[in-house]
């Protein structure tokens, strides 16, 4: 591995890393040689994935939509894991059809997907801009591009996240921090499988639609975030990376 991409001596933090595309992104920036916080709410899974991750790797609680409680939260990190590197990757997708979808729905998806990474952001801004340097990067959808029905609370959030990308990149850039998006395509995980329970050809469609004819892996899009927080990636910042084998651009063919 090229000295650009290595990620030692960095501290991240990775919320909603216990599962997923989140176990995924914290297993290749440790592999890049990052220290990994994972955040979360379910201690039983975060305290067992910080165990198949490693001695690199530790969790703590929190309930990233106690946004009042979040200031006091980084300050305790921070007193002996300075944070290089943020992911606001935890979220949750309630689907519903759009005439049917209650308040107390949309406020859950809401709370998590966008107000959470706001106010975690700020967070841990804070910090970095004391040091003066720092990588972000959000963990988007190809909802935020594509129509897709059932699905509007989720869409309206990640398509935010991604303007939220653009406008931090602006105010934080004299810092020296870079604030990046990732979009995943179709990423074979048990989320994706347990929202499509019902709709299995869903799976096919979704599958047979991308036009390099297979899902993405976890992997992958871990292998995009510890590039976008690395060296090799230090010229760029306020970009929504789309790693999805193509899905998003042949869609509007």
């Amino acid at each position: 591995m090229r000295k650009e991409i290595l990620l030692e001596g960095k501290h991240a933090v990775v919320t909603g890393g216990g599962t997923g595309i989140g176990f995924g992104i914290a297993a290749e920036l440790i592999d890049a040689g990052a220290e990994v916080l994972l955040l979360g709410r379910r201690e039983d899974v975060l305290r067992e994935a910080a165990e198949q991750l490693g001695e690199r790797a530790a969790f703590r609680t929190a309930d990233l939509t106690d946004f009042e409680v979040l200031p006091g939260l980084m300050e305790e990190i921070e007193q002996e894991f300075p944070v290089d590197i943020l992911v606001n990757n935890a979220g949750i997708n309630l689907k519903g059809k759009f005439l049917e979808y209650t308040p107390e729905d949309f406020d859950k998806v809401v709370a998590i997907q966008e107000k959470a990474v706001f106010f975690m952001t700020k967070a841990v801004a804070k910090y970095m801009t004391q040091r003066k340097s720092g990588s972000i990067i959000n963990i988007s959808s190809l909802s935020a591009r594509l129509g897709m029905p059932s699905n509007q609370a989720y869409t309206m959030c990640k398509g935010g996240i991604v303007a939220l990308t653009r406008s931090l990149m602006v105010e934080l850039a004299p810092y020296n921090i870079r604030v990046n998006s990732v979009n995943p395509g179709y990423i074979y995980t048990d989320m994706i499988k347990k929202i499509n329970v019902n709709t299995p050809e869903r799976l096919v469609v979704m599958e047979q639609g991308t036009p390099l004819k297979r899902f993405g892996t976890t992997k992958e899009i871990g292998m995009a975030v510890a590039f976008l927080a690395s060296d090799a990636a230090s010229f760029i910042t306020g970009i929504d990376l789309y790693v999805d084998g193509g899905h998003g651009c042949a869609s509007q063919i």
